[in-house]
């Protein structure tokens, strides 16, 4: 070529940027896309695209990937198995990204990636410190891949690490949107928030592997679907019922969360009354002390037009973990379920309550209870799971929140699992409604133990241990733990909105001292 004929700009190394722009987007080829379809799933960027504001998406790394060449000829180009970048998700800067399952199954390559775009992600959330959000769907490591040449040691790379140091900082939000194994499954468990979709399953190792080292055939849902890992184990937070309900989830979440723990949880505006009073609540709790009643209800008649979010609601279920709004202030609410096992403190609900309540420690979220809860599962099972270890933990972590904590005691609170559902180290304001009953274990099973004797000597054992009951009783009408200022405040439950949100207003005043990352000291139960 003359020097006349040469180019004079850049424009054709432009013009080969953009095709294999072009090229990456196809990602897998047509074929593998509409596999993916054919299964109900979105590929990854229809997930990003569906999830952002429209147009925010700016992708980072997109030239990253495998090209092929005739001669120094460049002919093709097949991305990385993994896309992210900035977006916005409600006007907020967040960093997003996920697994391309159409490449390679979305299986990293350790011996062509010099650098693992997803670490790089999450450092990049951790550095401008915006929330994290990520699609998981793939496999860990690729074992077909050469590698270079010899064995690696899990150890050398730090493929946690970036995710672990995000979390500390900013809020970590996850969707498992296929299924997921070694490493992949393994970050997803590094999430604030996890949510399956019906196409999702989360396993250390899949199906053949299970085959070649235990001998049993499984389907990827009996091993690791949502049955087994929403309701079951607790691994995954919450379920959903399609990828677009998975991403409304993650935005509604992410709603709740400051940008980074330097921050108070956003303030929304709101046209809810502060000191709407709802009549319901005055009979919602039965007078008969052993009938349940819908605790749900209670959270929906207190919080802003009855809209709240509740996380694992179907793993542990004596218990609720819900983060919702009150005069427009995000609030966590830990609330009984008299429904199930009547509120009694489980080894797994204990655990439920305890990571909720670091969580809304950790973005300065204040903490309400309300409590209904007749103390620790009793029985052989209940030792058997170490429901005392677990709920010394759920305390443990209540005891060490920096967070202010309000507690309304709609009916029981007894022993040790009472305990757990107020802070005992810091100002403990608590209320109690007229329905409360309240003490170190409930009157029934004291009165069998401490007067068995007595019982048994008498001439009716059953008209004598009701008699004691009886006469106890009376001593548990909680106006008198009021004369003693045993408790805060006996209220009205119709005002029990107007009280949690003049706790929110003192609350957030109190939070502007308390920013930053929040530390514990001591090994927990």
């Amino acid at each position: 070529m003359s020097d006349s004929a040469a180019p004079t700009n850049w424009q054709p190394e432009v013009d080969e940027l953009n095709h294999r722009r072009t090229l990456a987007k196809k990602l897998g080829g047509k074929e593998r896309v509409d596999k993916q379809h054919a299964l109900g799933k979105l590929t990854v960027r229809e997930r990003i695209d569906a999830l952002v504001d429209p147009g925010s998406f700016h992708e980072i790394g997109g030239l990253a990937g495998y090209g092929s060449y005739d001669n120094g000829t460049f002919l093709d180009f097949t991305p990385l198995p993994y896309i992210g970048g900035l977006a916005t998700v409600g006007g907020r800067r967040v960093v997003v990204g996920g697994n391309d399952f159409t490449v390679g199954g979305g299986a990293a390559d350790i011996s062509t990636q010099e650098r693992f775009k997803n670490l790089f992600l999450a450092d990049m959330a951790r550095e401008y410190r915006v929330p994290l959000m990520l699609f998981h769907e793939g496999a860990g490591a690729n074992v077909a891949a050469e590698g270079d040449g010899h064995g690696h040691l899990p150890s050398s790379f730090d493929v946690f690490g970036p995710d672990i140091r995000a979390g500390q900082e900013v809020p970590v939000v996850y969707a498992v949107s296929g299924a997921t194994a070694g490493g992949v499954a393994a970050h997803a468990m590094l999430g604030h928030f996890v949510v399956m979709t019906p196409q999702g399953a989360l396993f250390a190792g899949g199906p053949p592997l299970v085959k070649r080292a235990l001998g049993a055939d499984v389907t990827k849902d009996e091993l690791g679907g949502p049955d087994v890992h929403v309701m079951a184990s607790g691994a995954i937070d919450n379920r959903a019922s399609d990828e677009l309900d998975a991403i409304a989830q993650m935005q509604k979440f992410l709603s709740y969360f400051p940008q980074n723990v330097y921050q108070q949880p956003p303030v929304l505006p709101s046209n809810d009354p502060a000191d709407r009073e709802e009549e319901e609540l005055l009979s919602i709790v039965p007078r008969a002390r052993t009938r349940a009643y819908n605790m749900r209800r209670v959270v929906e008649l207190i919080v802003d037009d009855g809209d709240y979010f509740e996380v694992q609601p179907e793993f542990a279920t004596s218990v609720h973990t819900i983060l919702a709004r009150v005069g427009g202030y995000t609030v966590g609410i830990v609330a009984n379920n008299p429904k199930m096992l009547a509120g009694a403190m489980t080894a797994t609900s204990a655990d439920k309550q305890g990571h909720f309540v670091e969580l809304c420690d950790h973005f300065h979220i204040p903490i309400v209870f309300l409590a209904d809860v007749p103390g620790f599962m009793l029985g052989v099972q209940a030792e058997r799971t170490g429901t005392l270890r677990h709920g010394m933990r759920a305390y443990w972590a209540t005891y060490l929140v920096k967070v202010p904590v309000f507690t309304v005691i709609t009916r029981k609170n007894f022993g040790m699992a009472g305990q757990a559902t107020a802070n005992v180290g810091s100002i403990n304001y608590r209320v109690g409604w007229p329905s409360g009953d309240w003490g170190s274990i409930p009157i029934e099973g004291g009165v069998a133990a401490a007067y068995k004797r007595e019982i048994e000597a008498a001439p009716d054992p059953d008209a004598r241990r009701k008699e004691i009951e009886d006469h106890l009783l009376q001593f548990r009408n909680p106006f008198r733990t009021a004369e003693a200022f045993g408790i805060e405040d006996i209220i009205d439950p119709r005002q029990t909105r107007s009280y949690v949100h003049r706790f929110l207003e003192l609350a957030y005043e109190t939070l502007s001292t308390q920013l930053g990352m929040v530390s514990k000291v001591g090994v927990r139960p």
